[in-house]
């Protein structure tokens, strides 16, 4: 097998001598690719490189960003001062770092209104052009139109 790791000649090696040199070392024998011609074997501690990895992975996770989905709901006959209401809220959502979803839910008959819904929701989107992108444009599907806007990444 071909063994290779820190203060170790890089060479094939047969198992039994592999297995000596590890020892010798006060270390483990880990089998790295056993598809290899011949596998590769590495001469390292393997609980602190399980310990490392661990702490690695720990750190991503930690990095990594959960996306808030925050809803604004309308009606498709939404009066200004509600509108502006709903609108500061959906500012401050974004300036959070929150994804805005903002949906005109019609009831009963206002389907007829999917026109003025429609205009409510781009209304907005132009509005909050400064704060977020638009990342769906608004969308009918059954009775709600919906439109998701993305927050501006801050420098």
């Amino acid at each position: 097998m071909r063994l290779v790791g820190d203060n170790i000649e890089v060479g094939v090696y047969p198992l039994k001598q592999a297995l000596s040199i590890s020892e010798e070392l006060g270390l483990d024998l880990v089998e790295i690719s056993p598809n290899a011609e011949p596998p590769v074997c590495k001469v390292m501690d393997y609980k602190k490189f399980v310990y490392e990895q661990k702490k690695r992975e720990k750190v991503m996770k930690a990095k990594a960003s959960k996306v808030v989905i925050k809803e604004i709901r309308f009606g498709p006959n939404t009066d200004d001062h509600d509108y502006e209401f709903k609108k500061k809220h959906g500012e401050k959502f974004l300036k959070e770092g929150a994804k805005l979803k903002a949906y005109v839910f019609f009831k009963g008959r206002s389907i007829i209104y999917k026109d003025q819904g429609e205009i409510l929701l781009l209304k907005l989107a132009q509005e909050l052009e400064e704060f977020g992108k638009v990342e769906q444009m608004p969308k009918l599907e059954g009775k709600r139109m919906t439109m998701f806007i993305a927050p501006k990444k801050s420098k």
